[in-house]
């Protein structure tokens, strides 16, 4: 079968969008598939072309650092808590730096994410409702609003007792 250049990119595009928790090594390895794998159809990506594929590859960061600020996630199979969020955030962050793109639109979504993932968390656990799905510390948790921007210093002190001890 002869795939057309268009085929090959949907097929890529597919795959790096729909990768796994470090979209960009799928990136990286749709890439070379294109352009110089033995058995890839070695083609010249166009800027256009190049673009779609970090798309995906940021639409997918996006997906898994909100996935884990949801609350109606935090007692599905999909949820790896909000110490993952942290981590995937960070490697956004180095991914936009890498290819200069702008995530301050996104830094404000997430930090939106996360007042209203602590509101309810914080109210739910305090009504006895539930156990604090939190998993990690609160200096990593402090870190990650004060990096966001969703607090200027700290966190409110309340906050320590959803968090496991450091």
């Amino acid at each position: 079968m002869n795939l057309c250049v268009e085929d090959h990119l949907d097929n890529e595009w597919f795959v790096v969008r729909h990768s796994g928790e470090i979209p960009e090594i799928a990136l990286y390895a749709a890439r070379h598939y294109l352009t110089e794998a033995e058995d890839g159809p070695r083609l010249h990506l166009s800027p256009d072309q190049w673009g779609r594929l970090l798309d995906a590859a940021r639409v997918r960061y996006r997906e898994i650092v909100l996935r884990d600020l949801q609350l109606d996630n935090r007692d599905t199979s999909i949820y790896r808590g909000l110490a993952r969020s942290i981590i995937n955030y960070r490697r956004f962050e180095s991914f936009c730096r890498r290819h200069g793109l702008d995530m301050q639109d996104f830094c404000r979504e997430v930090a939106a994410a996360l007042l209203i993932f602590l509101v309810a968390e914080s109210a739910e656990v305090a009504g006895g409702g539930r156990k604090s799905s939190i998993n990690c510390t609160f200096a990593e948790l402090n870190d990650f609003a004060c990096r966001i921007g969703l607090v200027r210093d700290s966190l409110p002190v309340s906050m320590r007792r959803l968090c496991p001890e450091e």
